[in-house]
């Protein structure tokens, strides 16, 4: 638990995590949220792949999961879904990683302020995908990662931390993509943290 300026306890706020794959970068929220200072806790991790190998790495830390497949429903019963689940769980921010599909306009506008991303660039450079080779083709001497809120523009909102990774001789998109990573997990844990006790 926190503590206030008072010395009183303050409660853990409770965070929902949206992914789409193995989630990396949500193993790393969780397991810090384990740290006795940390004022957060995942109260869920919800996906749209069932199939997604991060909900069985959350579940068998007994993290609560939840999955809808969007396939064959309109956008906004499929966000309905997610945002009853992350409701009903109480969660109070979220934090997309590695959550492949765009937040409709009226999602964001339902969470204003309260999502935050991670995104393998230093924003406002490298927008959108293929961020590391876009970084190598330029000529860039680093790259790296923003944490930022997610607003309706795309990796438009304002940037909460950043990691810098130097672009090294020979480096292709997916040597740069694997240091990268190593410091995102660093970085998303701790901006996240110093977030959320503001």
């Amino acid at each position: 638990m926190g503590e206030t300026s008072a010395g009183v306890s303050s409660p853990r706020k409770k965070i929902g995590i949206l992914i789409s794959g193995r989630g990396s970068n949500m193993a790393s929220l969780v397991e810090a949220a384990a740290a006795p200072d940390c004022p957060y806790t995942v109260a869920l991790v919800a996906s749209d792949k069932p199939e997604a190998p991060g909900l069985a790495w959350a579940a068998e830390r007994g993290v609560p999961t939840f999955a809808q497949s969007p396939k064959g429903m309109p956008k906004a019963e499929y966000e309905a879904k997610i945002d009853a689940a992350l409701r009903d769980a109480g969660v109070e921010a979220i934090a997309l990683a590695g959550y492949m599909r765009l937040l409709s306009d009226d999602f964001v506008a339902r969470w204003r302020g309260r999502i935050v991303n991670i995104h393998p660039s230093l924003l406002p450079k490298y927008k959108g995908l293929d961020t590391h080779a876009r970084a190598i083709a330029a000529g860039d001497t680093e790259a790296g990662a923003s944490v930022h809120i997610v607003t309706e523009e795309l990796d438009g909102g304002d940037v909460l931390g950043q990691a810098r990774v130097p672009i090294l001789s020979g480096d292709t998109a997916d040597t740069l993509a694997a240091r990268v990573l190593a410091e995102e997990h660093k970085l998303y844990a701790r901006t996240l943290a110093d977030w959320l006790r503001d």
